[in-house]
């Protein structure tokens, strides 16, 4: 065939093709996915239970030295996973790590907070490596993952709730600040002031959380609520509501809010009208600037 050229087995090298082979073996998983972002994906932060917890790290190109925003998933803490982060965040400069816990059908409360303390733990022990800020860290978080954030946020220093994962167990895994996205607060409330639709998903995955239904584990309840946490030393708090979320009605941020202030801390509300649950609009530009102008307000201190 004229547009074809044959080789002869005998006249090639095979050492090149072994160089090549062995270049993108050993290159580590990190990629410009963009040309302003840098992202190294599945870094394990611990093992628990035979399983190796990973998490993502996103970091924008044009800032060396990034405060640290740690994003925590949604999903019922039954299922979702750090795929797929509101990665605005890295557009306004901040470097996100996304990371993945131990859902409810695998292990139960506090399982899941104990994995979330000791990725903060990790991410702080490890700041130099990768390269961000590491004595201000952000968490943040919706739904189901806003629970754990804000629980996390307000039980620094927690001995109960911080666990033993991981290898980082003398760093801390205190946080400076709390983004809130929709989150439930108060177990002993929520279903209570639920729709049906509201109850019916709510409900059964509190259940498989907890071990037990609410009204059976009162105790259990109240130390995963973050309302009956919260005391003088917690961080600052920015909360992202809508005012027609059926499935975490918008009750549980005002119980967070009202405990803040009894503790006179530093709150913020913000209310999406016309917002459900997990709607686009909350990470919109308008949504965006008041998550900025509040984060500047408070690392700035």
């Amino acid at each position: 065939m004229s547009g074809l050229t044959y080789l002869n087995a005998k006249t090639i090298n095979p050492m090149p093709s072994v160089m090549y082979l062995l270049f993108f073996l050993l290159i580590p998983i990190v990629s410009l996915a963009q040309s302003d972002k840098l992202e190294i994906k599945d870094v394990v932060y611990a093992e628990a239970d035979g399983r190796k917890l990973l998490l993502d790290i996103y970091k924008p190109s044009s800032n060396n030295n990034p405060y640290l925003i740690v994003w925590v998933h949604g999903g019922a803490w039954h299922s979702g996973s750090k795929e797929a982060p509101p990665l605005s965040f890295v557009g306004s400069g901040y470097a996100l790590a996304s990371v993945d816990y131990r859902l409810s059908v695998e292990a139960k409360f506090p399982a899941q907070i104990h994995d979330i303390k000791a990725a903060i733990r990790y991410l702080r022990a490890n700041a130099a490596r990768y390269g961000y800020r590491s004595d201000k860290i952000i968490i943040a978080g919706s739904s189901a993952g806003a629970h754990l954030a804000a629980l996390a946020g307000v039980t620094n220093n927690d001995k109960e709730l911080e666990g033993s994962v991981g290898e980082y167990t003398t760093t801390s895994s205190a946080v400076q600040a709390i983004l809130d996205y929709y989150g439930p607060t108060n177990f002993t409330t929520i279903l209570k002031q639920s729709t049906p639709h509201g109850v019916s998903v709510r409900g059964p995955a509190m259940a498989l959380l907890l071990g037990k239904t609410v009204d059976n584990i009162p105790d259990m309840a109240r130390k995963a609520s973050p309302v009956f946490q919260v005391d003088a030393s917690d961080p600052p708090l920015l909360i992202f509501h809508g005012d027609q979320d059926i499935q975490v009605p918008i009750n549980q941020s005002h119980e967070l809010v009202g405990a803040y202030k009894s503790h006179n801390l530093k709150v913020q509300m913000e209310v999406v009208y016309g917002g459900g649950h997990s709607d686009t609009p909350y990470f919109e530009p308008k949504y965006q600037q008041i998550a900025q102008a509040f984060l500047l307000e408070v690392l700035k201190n």
